[in-house]
């Protein structure tokens, strides 16, 4: 009996740790204060809490070398140079994100209007959204917080 006892109170003491109690579906899980150690204010906010950056604030938005978009949070590359385009709404935007990098799940923050939020696959960090007014081949427009993207050049 003391045994059984003593499995069910570790069994319910581990259930009801904080740890235990937080799930992570994405390769990379780190705290709250981790994330807030290796990104800078805005790009927590941003990454990690689903804020929007000013529009037309991004440097990224006239970046035109040939290179690759990573995640800021975990730079897992997302988006090549050649999917960019100008969108003129003020974001970085691209037609298509590169093959299995990036996740997306329904938005319904807004009362009347369902979006497309898009995510790094690997660590959850938000990147923006989708919108079904992009130009061909796909017809998407991946409208993205420059501050969720860091650029690497080719060389």
């Amino acid at each position: 009996m003391r045994r059984r006892t003593f499995i069910l109170g570790t069994v319910a003491a581990i259930a009801a740790s904080p740890v235990a109690a937080e799930t992570c579906e994405f390769e990379i899980c780190l705290t709250e204060a981790e994330w807030r150690s290796r990104l800078s204010a805005n790009e927590y906010l941003v990454l990690r809490e689903e804020e929007t950056e000013r529009p037309f604030t991004s440097p990224l938005n006239d970046e035109k070398r040939v290179g690759l978009y990573q995640c800021r949070g975990c730079e897992l590359p997302l988006y090549s140079s050649e999917a960019k385009y100008d969108s003129g709404t003020g974001w970085p935007s691209f037609y298509e994100s590169l093959p299995n990098a990036v996740g997306t799940r329904e938005d319904r923050r807004f009362i009347f209007q369902v979006r497309t939020e898009v995510h790094c696959r690997r660590c959850g960090g938000h990147l923006g959204h989708i919108f079904d007014d992009g130009p061909e081949p796909t017809g998407k427009r991946h409208c993205l917080n420059g501050l969720s993207l860091a650029f690497v050049p080719q060389v």
